[in-house]
C-alpha cells in the first residue's frame, strides 16, 4: 500500500488493532499524517507518518521518535499491518473501524 492509498484508507478514522484474537490498540488519523496512538490504558501518543520508500509507513511519536515502519495490505476483514522494522517479528496487526472514540486520560500529575 503506497503512502497516498493508506491516507485515503485511513484519514479521519479511529482503527483499532488486535494481535492473536486480543486487542492491542487504537489509533486515529488526522490531516496532515498526524496520528494519536494508545494501547487502550487511555494513555495517548501523538505522532506522525511519513512513506519510507515503495511500500513502507513509518511513524513517530512524541516519546518515540526512532521509526516503527509497517507495510500495509488490505485483508478481508479490514487494515493489515506487518511491522518491517523488526523483520523477524511474527506480530499481525488487523485493524477495523468500530466508530467509537479514542479514550485520551489527561496527563498525569502528582502531588
Amino acid at each position: 500500500m503506497s503512502g497516498a492509498e493508506f491516507d485515503a484508507y485511513t484519514k479521519g478514522k479511529t482503527l483499532y488493532f488486535g494481535r492473536g484474537g486480543e486487542a492491542y490498540g487504537a489509533e486515529v488519523y488526522l490531516d496532515n499524517k498526524r496520528v494519536r496512538w494508545s494501547f487502550l490504558d487511555g494513555d495517548c501518543k501523538d505522532g506522525r507518518w511519513y512513506e519510507d520508500g515503495p511500500g513502507n509507513i513509518c511513524f513517530v511519536y512524541e516519546d518515540r521518535p526512532d521509526p516503527q515502519c509497517w507495510s500495509f495490505e488490505i485483508g478481508g476483514s479490514g487494515l493489515i499491518a506487518k511491522f518491517k522494522t523488526n523483520p523477524e517479528s511474527l506480530d499481525l496487526y488487523e485493524a477495523q473501524d468500530v466508530n467509537e472514540d479514542m479514550i485520551c486520560l489527561g496527563p498525569k500529575v502528582g502531588v
